[in-house]
């Protein structure tokens, strides 16, 4: 386990496939997590099975999906994940999603996404990270930013949501960047 400020990063169980099918059936959580990508959700509990066994068996030298938990009492509330971890050029993606609704706009989300980027650095020795999102998330940008992620690039009118193009935007952080900007906990 990995604790932040307010939240913990723990390996994923075959228990935690109840929220992922709900988080992912909730067309707020796809809307915000996904950009309303149906690949996404809404899907079936079998769907899920199958793509949930794949995650239970992921090497965390390549990937690896965590739960994320409130330090306060344990409740599961969201997932974290990194992927396409590439040790030679020390580079990997990763994402976070907290599905429960109430627990949005509180913090959360980004202390999940600094305990894995602390965890990630610090743990691989990698050079960079990186994330995007749809431009229409800017909770999230303001989160990104907050951190320290820098605004890399934007694929123009890439993503499409309810009928409207948006950018999605693509952010990066080096080594060096969150050397500089760690607060100690």
């Amino acid at each position: 386990m990995i604790n932040g400020e307010l939240v913990r990063l723990r390996a994923l169980r075959a228990e935690d496939a109840e929220h992922h099918l709900r988080w992912r059936n909730d067309p707020e959580v796809v809307r915000w997590a996904a950009a309303g990508d149906p690949c996404f959700g809404p899907v079936s509990a079998e769907a899920l099975g199958r793509g949930f066994e794949t995650m239970l068996r992921l090497s965390p030298r390549e990937s690896a999906v965590f739960t994320v938990e409130t330090l306060t009492d344990g409740r599961v509330i969201g997932m974290a994940d990194y992927r396409d971890l590439d040790a030679h050029d020390g580079v990997a993606t990763l994402g976070v999603t907290i599905g429960e609704r109430e627990f949005w706009g509180r913090g959360h989300g980004t202390d999940a996404l600094r305990t894995l980027v602390d965890h990630l650095f610090g743990a691989y020795g990698l050079g960079r990270l990186e994330l995007d999102t749809w431009s229409g998330n800017e909770r999230a940008v303001r989160a990104f930013t907050r951190m320290g992620f820098v605004e890399e690039g934007r694929r123009r009118s890439a993503v499409l949501v309810d009928g409207a193009r948006y950018d999605r935007v693509l952010f990066g952080m080096l080594r060096e960047e969150w050397a500089s900007s760690r607060v100690p906990r």
